[in-house]
């Protein structure tokens, strides 16, 4: 298999209150590269990537629905990390081909960055989600 990987491109950490989080991280040397929303079931949520040097973490707050399951959490906070691809289509058929567990039907779009970005996710062999995204 080819598959080529650029870097890791961030790690994503659900919280509870975008601002309070945003604030932490700035204290720690970090500036906001870009906030965003989004829609999940009909509600909105935030996103905030917060970058230092070549270090990118993204924050995202879930709609309140969903924020109860990101405070019952018992394992820790970071949701997934994300590598950097080139095409993202042809990385999906690469790893659709090569068998692995895939989550999404195909690339999603979401409105973040300057022109957008597409992603899906693979599951790892625990369960965890690796995300592939590459930024419009």
């Amino acid at each position: 298999m080819n598959l080529k990987i650029n870097h890791l491109q961030h790690v994503g950490i659900p919280v509870t209150d975008i601002e309070i989080s945003q604030s932490f991280y700035e204290r720690l040397g970090f500036q906001r590269a870009m906030n965003a929303t989004f829609m999940h079931e009909g509600e909105q949520g935030k996103v905030s990537m917060m970058k230092r040097e070549g270090i990118i973490i993204e924050l995202y707050q879930m709609p309140e629905a969903e924020l109860v399951n990101v405070r019952q959490r018992k394992d820790g906070r970071i949701d997934h990390i994300a590598f950097d691809v080139d095409d993202i289509n042809e990385t999906f058929d690469l790893l659709k081909k090569e068998g692995f567990a895939i989550i999404e039907e195909q690339p999603v779009f979401l409105n973040f960055w300057v022109k957008g970005c597409k992603y899906f996710y693979i599951l790892g062999p625990d369960g965890e989600r690796l995300e592939f995204c590459q930024i419009l």
